[in-house]
C-alpha cells in the first residue's frame, strides 16, 4: 500500500510538472510577441502568426521537455544538470523555430527575433520555478526558526554537511556562515552559505551572527589543528559538534550528518600509523587465532579486528566470566561467519591452557592477558609474578608445543627501566619470550606501547566519572607526563608485528609527545561545558605507589631500528644465558607456590636487575634492601 502511494505521488508530481511546462510555452511565445512589438496593441494578422506558431511550438516543445528528461527530477533538488537539461531542450526548440521561421510560409510573417526572445523566455520560466522553489526549501523560511549553525571547514565534508542540513531540516538547524583558515575560499559561497574568515573568528563571528551551535566538518584534521580549533570554538561559549571522524566515513562506520561531541582521543590522539592493510589481511585472515585475555580492553578490540579482518575461528581465553560472554556474544552477533570458541581459563593453569591450545591448534596466539593495575600490583607481588611471567611462560611453552607459528606479546612502557611491580613483571616477559624465540619454531615478537586511552582501569574513565560526580579531579602530580594512544590504533599494532615480525623483536610505536595529565583532565572538563578550578577542582595527590613521572619506550642498550612503517621501530633484542633464565624462572614458580614474597622479589629483582624497588612492595623495609642488593649483586656476576 504504501508502495502504491509513493508511485502516486511521483506521477502526481511529474504530471504537475509537466502541466507547469506547458503553461510557460504558449506564455513565452506571447511574451515574445509583445516585447518585440513594445506592448502595443495586437493586429488580427499578428495574432494569425501567434496562433500558427502555437500549433507547431507547444508540441514540438513538450516532446523535447519529455525527451531531455527534465520530468527524472524532483524541484525540491534542482541542480546544475536540471539547468543544462532545460537548455538543451529549449535551444533545440528554438532552432527548429527558426528554421520554420525561415521555410514556412504561414510562419514567414514572424518577426526574426521572436524565437530568440521565446528561447530566453522560457528558460526564465522553466528554469526559474524550479531553483525559486529549491532556494525556498534550502532556506526554510519558517515562523520557527532553528539553532543558528557555524560550520568550521568549507571543504567538501563541510559543503556535504551543510547539503544535508539544508535538504532534511533535521533538528532544524539553520546553516548561517563557514569559517576556514584556506585564503581561496574567503568570500565564496557554499549553497548560498558564504565563507566569512578564518578559524580564529569564531568567537567574534558568534557574538556578531547569534550563533547557537558550532559544527566542525574538519574530518581529516590532525590532533594539533583538533586542539587549536577547540581551543578557539571553547571561548566562543556555544556548544560545539562534529562530523565523524575521517576513517569512520571511509569504512562506513559513521555517516556526515551524525555530529557527536568532541572526544578526548580527538586531542590526544595522534597522526595515524601508516600500516600494510593488505598484508595484514593476507596475513591473518583464513586462521586460527587465540587471543588470551580476550574480555579486557585491548583483547576484546583486538577480537573484533582480527574478525573484521577475517579470521577463520577466534579461540577466546578469559578469566571473567562476564567479560567472556559480553565479547563472544558481540562477536557471534557481529561477524556470524567467524567461528568463536570461548573458554574461561585462567593462564596460571597450565593443564587447562594446554587443553584449550591442542584443541584448536591456534596458528597464531595473541597474548594480551596480564594483571596492569600499577598501584594495586605493588601491594600484590605474589599475583603480578604468577601471571605477567608465570603465566606468560605457560602460553608460551602451550603455544610452542601446538605448533603455532607465532606469538604476539603485548607490553607496556613500564617495562623499559621498571619503578613498579607491574613494569618488572612485564620486562621479565619481555625476556622470557625474546630468549625463548632462538628454541622453538614459534616466532616470539612483542609490541610494547604506552598508555591506552579509554581501557579498563585507565585515568580517562575515572576523570569521567569524578567531572559526572562533579568533581573534584584527582591528578597525581601537576608536572606527570605520559604516552597515549587509542585502543584501536594498538590494536592495528599489534597486527602489524604479528605479520612482519621474524622472531625474537620488540616493536616499539614512536608515540610523539607525552602529554601532561593536568592538561587531560582540564581538556576533559572543558569538554564537559565546564570550568576547570571553577566549575570542577582539580586536586593534586602526590605519587602513587610505583609511579614516576614519565614513561620510557626503550632501553639505553636496546638499539632502534626503522622498519619500513612510518613510527614504528625495532628494539634489538638483549640476549641472556637461558639456562640461567629457566633456572631463575623456575625459582620464582616455587617461591610464588610457598608465597614467600621475599625470595619473590629477590628472584625478580635478579631477572631485571634494572628493577628500582620502591617502598610499597610487601614485606619489612630492610627485607627489601637486602632482596634489592642481593638481585643486583647476582646479576651483575
Amino acid at each position: 500500500m504504501s508502495a502504491m502511494r509513493t508511485v502516486i505521488q511521483r506521477l502526481r508530481t511529474r504530471t504537475t510538472a509537466f502541466l507547469h511546462d506547458l503553461v510557460m510555452i504558449p506564455a513565452a511565445w506571447l511574451a515574445a510577441f509583445y516585447l518585440q512589438i513594445d506592448f502595443q496593441p495586437i493586429s488580427w494578422r499578428e495574432l494569425s502568426y501567434v496562433l500558427a506558431g502555437l500549433v507547431l511550438v507547444v508540441p514540438v516543445q513538450a516532446i523535447l521537455f519529455w525527451y531531455y528528461g527534465l520530468y527524472r527530477g524532483v524541484w525540491r533538488f534542482a541542480s546544475l544538470p536540471d539547468m543544462i537539461r532545460i537548455v538543451k531542450a529549449v535551444g533545440i526548440g528554438t532552432l527548429v523555430l527558426m528554421a520554420t521561421v525561415a521555410l514556412l510560409p504561414p510562419m514567414q510573417g514572424v518577426p526574426r527575433a521572436v524565437p530568440i526572445l521565446y528561447g530566453v523566455l522560457l528558460v526564465a520560466l522553466v528554469g526559474g520555478p524550479r531553483f525559486l522553489y529549491r532556494w525556498f526549501k534550502d532556506h526554510h523560511f519558517r515562523l520557527e526558526a532553528g539553532p543558528r549553525v557555524l560550520i568550521v571547514g568549507a571543504g567538501r565534508a563541510g559543503e556535504m554537511l551543510v547539503r544535508e542540513l539544508l535538504r532534511t531540516h533535521e533538528g532544524n538547524y539553520q546553516p548561517v556562515a563557514f569559517v576556514d583558515d584556506d585564503l581561496r575560499k574567503r568570500g565564496k559561497e557554499l549553497h548560498g552559505i558564504r565563507v566569512l574568515g578564518p578559524i580564529h573568528r569564531i568567537p567574534e563571528l558568534v557574538r556578531e551572527l547569534w550563533i547557537d551551535l558550532i559544527m566542525l566538518a574538519v574530518p581529516s584534521a590532525n590532533t594539533q589543528q583538533m586542539r587549536r580549533i577547540v581551543e578557539v570554538c571553547e571561548r566562543a561559549g556555544v556548544p560545539f559538534r562534529s562530523v565523524p571522524r575521517l576513517e569512520d566515513l571511509i569504512t562506513g562506520r559513521g555517516a556526515i550528518q551524525q555530529l557527536r561531541e568532541i572526544a578526548i582521543e580527538d586531542l590526544l590522539g595522534r597522526e595515524p600509523v601508516d600500516l600494510d592493510w593488505q598484508g595484514i589481511r593476507s596475513g591473518l585472515s583464513g586462521r586460527v587465532i587465540l587471543v588470551t585475555g580476550a574480555g579486557g580492553s585491548i583483547g576484546s578490540e583486538l577480537c573484533r579486528q582480527l574478525a573484521r579482518f577475517g579470521a577463520r575461528s577466534l579461540v577466546l581465553i578469559e578469566n571473567s566470566e562476564y567479560n567472556l560472554y559480553r565479547i563472544e556474544m558481540e562477536l557471534r552477533r557481529d561477524y556470524p561467519d567467524v567461528g568463536v570458541h570461548a573458554h574461561l581459563c585462567d593462564i596460571r593453569d597450565p593443564v587447562a591452557v594446554d587443553r584449550v591450545m591442542s584443541r584448536h591448534r591456534p596458528q597464531v596466539v595473541f597474548h594480551a592477558a596480564a594483571f596492569k593495575h600499577v598501584p594495586m600490583l605493588e601491594g600484590q607481588l605474589r599475583e603480578a609474578v604468577s601471571n605477567n611471567v608465570l603465566g606468560t611462560r605457560i602460553v608460551a611453552e602451550a603455544a610452542d608445543r601446538c605448533g603455532a607459528h607465532e606469538f604476539v606479546l603485548i607490553s607496556t612502557d613500564k617495562a623499559v627501566n621498571p619503578v613498579n611491580v607491574m613494569g618488572a613483571t612485564k620486562r621479565a616477559a619481555e625476556l622470557f619470550c625474546q630468549n625463548f624465540d632462538r628454541r622453538s619454531a614459534t616466532r616470539f615478537i612483542t609490541v610494547r606501547f604506552g598508555n591506552v586511552l579509554g581501557s579498563a582501569g585507565s585515568v580517562v574513565p575515572l576523570f569521567r566519572q569524578q567531572i559526572e560526580a562533579g568533581g573534584p579531579v584527582t591528578v597525581t602530580h601537576p608536572e606527570i607526563l605520559r604516552y597515549f594512544m587509542t585502543i584501536s590504533e594498538a590494536c592495528q599494532l599489534i597486527m602489524q608485528a604479528s605479520v612482519i615480525g621474524k622472531g625474537g623483536e620488540i616493536y616499539v610505536l614512536d608515540m610523539g609527545e607525552p602529554v601532561k595529565i593536568r592538561y587531560l583532565a582540564e581538556q576533559m572538563i572543558r569538554l564537559a561545558g565546564k570550568e576547570p578550578g571553577k566549575d570542577i577542582e582539580i586536586v593534586y595527590t602526590g605519587l602513587r605507589p610505583g609511579e614516576k613521572l614519565y614513561e620510557e619506550l626503550f632501553h639505553e642498550k636496546e638499539r632502534l631500528t626503522g622498519t619500513g612503517f612510518n613510527k614504528i621501530l625495532l628494539s634489538a633484542s638483549r640476549e641472556c644465558d637461558w639456562s640461567e633464565l629457566s633456572t631463575r624462572l623456575d625459582e620464582l614458580e616455587r617461591a610464588a607456590r610457598a608465597y614467600d614474597e621475599e625470595r619473590l622479589l629477590r628472584g625478580l629483582c635478579m631477572l631485571v636487575p634494572e628493577f628500582e624497588v620502591q617502598t610499597a612492595v610487601p614485606g619489612p623495609a630492610p627485607a627489601r634492601v637486602v632482596a634489592l642488593e642481593s638481585g643486583r649483586r647476582r646479576a651483575d656476576t
